[in-house]
């Protein structure tokens, strides 16, 4: 059972969302003994009855407070972007968990633009090693791209999908090599401390619409339930709004929305980790954490070009695992004429999603619109997840207009930049090759970015970044951010296994040097 600290009590730590970059965190500062609170602006879901096979049904999973969207390609938010509840954007992800490649860090080492990443490859995996084998990923026993691993995945990996089985096909006529792909779902069932046994898979297919089985390693799972066993407190249905300072210029208590009433807690440190949006928000409403005037600025999203087809086989596209092939041949192209590469993935889709894609990118309507639909079952998509470079152009900024709580909505600016146009076009011709290899039909594409990244970088130089890299702000001692706002670039893999090594890693550096704080 959790503890229940007072309002009155000055807990050791309050940390602010239960995502993946929270959660870890939660349950290591717990497992240290640490009087921790954590603070969800969501519920606390029960996954066997509030997770339908049931695309209408995930609209609950999404953060669907109103987002305002800029640029020249601006980026959808709810389903594409963040999540909300007791284990944040991981309840609706799709559970791939690539790790990145040591050249991911050192984007202006190898080509002159972006930032490299303050911290080594080694700092990182050692850390994914560790999560792979606690969260339960399954995956293939060899893996042809980045450094060999000290151990092999848990589990093995989960049946390929139709998708996955014609991205095999496809990409062996053109003369690329694919995988079996990582995947936080488990493919044999297993014990996890804190919650006890979780199921395997079931094939379910609607891993985006929340897991109902407890397969997939989401933190409601995973490092929640071991958080509460080591004494973590949990608060679901907070909105937090107010980060005060004392006079010393440390934050002193954390104030929350719950049932309507305003509450504080008082606290001795705070971690924020609220995601890229929500993250600079709170610092910006504060004005806290900005000396450097980089709060909210290097705001990125991967290019997520989708290329589809129709096949003559029955593919049902919305069974098995979505993603269970993968390719990094494309990492560092021979022909590129950018900078940094992709990856391709093979990709499920559930029918509303892809017929709402598919109107919007098509425009077909009447006639053509059934006939397109009505081949669903027989289509199959192959996307790439790409690199993105920050731009002092894309930026989120606060508006003047104001959400149901009375608080300015954030304001995103994005548009992707020549380097990205570049690599999709790069793609775009790769993939259809792919899918016509493999026997697709009717090919189009649908163009995307996804996965909010930036807004409160790490760095060395306290001038140029938000936190140091142990996730420590620069002007407030006593705050810490550990989400995907830290992210000094892109990377050319999912960002939830490298989110969840950062959460670790900023809760050792803080444990490990937490008499010489000064708070």
């Amino acid at each position: 059972m959790s503890n229940q600290y007072s309002l009155n009590d000055t807990v050791d730590a309050i940390v602010i969302g239960t995502g993946a970059g929270g959660a870890p965190l939660l349950a290591r500062l717990a497992a240290a003994g640490l009087k921790v609170v954590a603070l969800e602006a969501g519920q606390y879901w029960d996954p066997k009855k509030d997770f339908p096979t049931d695309e209408v049904g995930q609209d609950k999973l999404f953060w669907n407070d109103e987002r305002l969207s800029a640029g020249t390609d601006p980026v959808p938010f709810g389903s594409n972007n963040s999540g909300i509840g007791v284990g944040g954007s991981t309840l609706h992800y799709t559970a791939y968990t690539p790790r990145v490649q040591p050249d991911d860090l050192q984007l202006k080492t190898d080509f002159g633009v972006g930032v490299d990443w303050p911290i080594s490859f080694d700092e990182i995996a050692t850390y994914y090693d560790e999560i792979e084998h606690f969260i339960g990923v399954s995956g293939p026993s060899e893996y042809p791209w980045g450094p060999a691993r000290k151990r092999s995945y848990p589990m093995p990996p989960l049946p390929i999908n139709g998708a996955g089985q014609l991205m095999e096909r496809g990409c062996e006529a053109v003369g690329i090599k694919t995988s079996l792909a990582a995947n936080a779902a488990l493919s044999a069932g297993r014990h996890q401390e804190g919650l006890g046994h979780r199921a395997a898979c079931a094939n379910r297919g609607f891993c985006q619409a929340g897991c109902n089985v407890g397969a997939k390693s989401s933190m409601d799972v995973t490092y929640i339930p071991l958080a509460l066993s080591k004494g973590a407190e949990l608060r679901s249905e907070c909105y937090v709004t107010q980060l005060v300072k004392n006079s010393s210029g440390r934050i002193s208590e954390v104030v929350y929305l719950q049932n309507g009433q305003e509450k504080r807690q008082k606290c001795n440190y705070v971690f924020l980790c609220a995601g890229a949006i929500e993250t600079p928000r709170l610092l910006m409403l504060n004005q806290l954490a900005n000396s450097s005037g980089q709060v909210g600025r290097n705001f990125m999203a991967h290019t997520g070009l989708q290329i589809w087809g129709e096949f003559d086989e029955d593919i049902r596209p919305y069974k098995g695992i979505p993603g269970s092939v993968i390719s990094e041949d494309t990492h560092r192209p021979d022909d590129a004429d950018f900078a940094g590469g992709y990856l391709l993935q093979s990709i499920g889709v559930m029918p509303v999603t892809y017929l709402q894609q598919m109107a919007r990118q098509r425009g077909l309507w009447g006639e053509a619109f059934k006939q397109a639909a009505r081949a669903y079952n027989h289509v199959a998509g192959i996307n790439i997840l790409g690199d993105c470079l920050p731009y002092d152009f894309n930026y989120m900024e606060l508006s003047d207009e104001k959400d149901g709580r009375g608080i300015p909505k954030p304001r995103v600016h994005f548009t992707n930049g020549e380097n990205e146009h570049r690599m999709t076009a790069h793609a775009d011709k790769i993939m259809r090759q792919i899918w016509e290899a493999a026997g697709a039909k009717n090919i189009w594409a649908y163009q995307r970015n996804a996965h909010i990244i930036g807004t409160c970088r790490m760095g060395h130089d306290g001038g140029a970044n938000v936190v140091n890299a142990d996730g420590q702000s620069f002007d407030v001692p006593n705050l810490f951010i550990s989400d995907n706002s830290t992210f000094p670039s892109a990377l050319a893999v999912n960002p939830a296994l490298t989110i969840m090594a950062l959460s670790l890693r900023t809760a050792d550096q803080f444990l490990a040097n937490r008499n010489r704080l000064n708070v």
